[in-house]
């Protein structure tokens, strides 16, 4: 069955909220950020947009590009109130609603539809409501994945609307440029510039041999990714069974063996607090936040159910290298760890396996020490590569 996908993007939301709020700024060049030293941009007006301002931007480029332009100290506290309504309005048509930040969704509407008329429609209500409830504008793309509706939702902004009908995928990405495919910027887009490949058709097109050396292994996927292809559900924010860890570091992570490092402790830590509360997981989750505070999850299934660190890290560490395939050289602010679909009934086959037994023995000693001598007392081999000392 096709599905029906929504990717709603709040425009340029928190200068939106702060122009709604002091009407003294609208029509002004905004810039809503940091002024300290790592100060960076959070959101920039359409206004201060022309002089080549955007979010992530370091404060003193933006002000080198827009000397004239007005500040304003971000104010999270009035913007997540704000996105707490528009979410409130995502789940009226439907439960199936991801967020990748206080300003952006995706939301799976296959099932609404029956009732509450076509995608399109849906996404024509859930703007009227927007606008109606927070004086503020979005823009939706719909389509049958959340790649292509993605890219829909960014081509006619501020308050657009782009439908992306099943049989005019190739259509109307094969003319749109390879930067509009998310994850390849400025380090990657040129590489393939010099191979002549310009376009989405020119991607989807191009020899894997050719793309190989860009992408290594991952070539078949990005070609793929040019064509609109994907299948990644549209996985809701809740979960009334899930058990986490995660950590803000105190600089960005690039490094992807340090940023490995970081996730296999968080393994071990969410795999321990499953152990301590008698629960086996057959999910794990990756929550990964970028510098510019995107959020993206990723998960996959653990068979059997397990409460065993090394394979929840192994999971984890899978979900990450495709991300990081999709988006190279990202900074990277937090990493997260979840394991969900909890079950508290042991399955038989789980203790006959020796690479099972070995596994829990490794984690029982390491939870007797860590209890008799503090959670830092020991750490995995795995967890300390290419990490700074502490």
């Amino acid at each position: 069955m096709t599905r029906s996908i929504l990717h709603v993007d709040m425009d340029a939301f928190y200068a939106s909220v702060e122009m709604r709020d002091n009407p003294e700024l609208r029509g002004k060049p905004v810039i809503v950020g940091g002024l300290g030293g790592r100060g960076v941009v959070a959101a920039a007006s359409y206004e201060v947009r022309k002089y080549g301002v955007h979010s992530a931007m370091p404060m003193r480029e933006a002000l080198r590009r827009c000397p004239h332009a007005v500040c304003v100290k971000p104010r999270f506290d009035q913007y997540k109130a704000v996105s707490n309504t528009v979410f409130e309005i995502f789940h009226r048509f439907t439960p199936l609603v991801q967020g990748l930040s206080l300003d952006e969704a995706f939301l799976d509407v296959t099932q609404s539809e029956r009732a509450l008329g076509s995608a399109e429609s849906i996404a024509k209500q859930i703007k009227q409501l927007i606008l109606q409830q927070t004086q503020l504008t979005a823009s939706v793309g719909v389509a049958p994945n959340k790649l292509v509706a993605k890219i829909a939702s960014d081509l006619r902004k501020p308050d657009g609307l782009v439908v992306v009908p099943p049989d005019q995928v190739t259509a109307i990405l094969d003319p749109l440029p390879i930067r509009r495919l998310h994850g390849l910027g400025n380090k990657t887009a040129p590489l393939l510039e010099r191979f002549g490949i310009v376009t989405l058709r020119d991607l989807r097109l191009a020899p894997e041999a050719t793309l190989r050396s860009v992408f290594g292994k991952y070539a078949a996927q990005i070609k793929a990714r040019a064509a609109g292809e994907d299948d990644r559900p549209v996985i809701p924010d809740y979960d009334e069974k899930q058990i986490s860890s995660e950590t803000t570091f105190d600089r960005d992570i690039v490094d992807p063996s340090k940023l490995h490092a970081e996730l296999a402790e968080l393994a071990d830590r969410t795999a321990a607090r499953l152990r301590a509360q008698g629960w086996l997981s057959e999910r794990v989750t990756v929550k990964i936040r970028r510098h510019d505070f995107k959020t993206y999850t990723r998960q996959c299934a653990v068979r059997p159910a397990t409460q065993e660190t090394r394979p929840l890290a192994a999971a984890a560490a899978k979900l990450l290298d495709e991300w990081l395939a999709a988006q190279p050289h990202t900074p990277i602010r937090l990493l997260g760890v979840g394991a969900g679909d909890l079950t508290a009934q042991p399955q038989l086959d789980l203790f006959s396996m020796p690479e099972s037994k070995r596994n829990q023995h490794l984690d029982a000693a390491l939870d007797d020490i860590r209890a008799k001598f503090g959670s830092s007392a020991v750490s995995r081999a795995s967890s300390l590569r290419s990490r700074d000392p502490r």
